[in-house]
């Protein structure tokens, strides 16, 4: 597969099936800039495509910001994230709830403990834990990422909200690969320049 010049090979194992909640991990050598070394989080993934954002790209805008009535929210954090490169300029949260609480009805279930949050509802406190507030996410119409998959431009492993809320978002593409199994825990350490691996 040639994405923006560059061929990927996919590597010779098992990789999960794409399905809500599960992480896709960019290859070392995706060309896309705005996927470079990107983890994402699928938030829907049925026979219309996928929906998923990215979750390991900080920005340097301040919720405060562009979401005012989140900014004073003790589990929002500071900054936005960027989710992605489609609708940049819209926002959505995830959350992460306590299993004991009912997430409110405008919370849709990613997991057990994740749920999508409608931004524009006034901020609902109880049961939520946390939340991470992203501009924008990343689409493919049906059956495109599983093609994108089997030629080796992603890899699909299994998270968690621990990834979601990793304190260290930039470092997280090397550690979630140094966690699976096998040939691809060796992915992780491929150089950004290509001359040295």
């Amino acid at each position: 597969m040639h994405i923006c010049g560059v061929t990927l090979q996919p590597l010779d194992l098992p990789t999960p099936q794409p399905r809500v909640g599960a992480l896709l991990v960019a290859a070392p050598l995706l060309g896309d800039p705005n996927f470079a070394r990107t983890v994402l989080l699928i938030l829907e993934h049925d026979e219309s495509g996928t929906f998923a954002v990215v979750i390991n790209q900080p920005s340097d805008t301040t919720i405060e910001s562009v979401l005012p009535e989140w900014e004073h929210t003790p589990v929002a954090g500071d900054v936005l994230y960027i989710g992605g490169p489609v609708a940049e300029d819209s926002a959505l949260g995830i959350g992460l709830f306590d299993r004991r609480t009912n997430p409110p009805e405008s919370a849709r279930a990613v997991t057990d403990d994740l749920g999508v949050i409608d931004l524009d509802e006034e901020p609902f406190l109880e049961g939520l834990r946390a939340i991470r507030i992203y501009a924008g996410y990343a689409g493919w119409e049906m059956g495109q990422l599983d093609d994108e998959i089997d030629e080796g431009a992603w890899y699909c492993v299994t998270g968690g909200p621990e990834d979601v809320f990793d304190p260290d978002p930039k470092t997280l593409w090397r550690r979630v690969l140094k966690r699976q199994p096998g040939e691809l825990a060796f992915v992780a350490t491929h150089s950004d320049d290509p001359a040295l691996n």
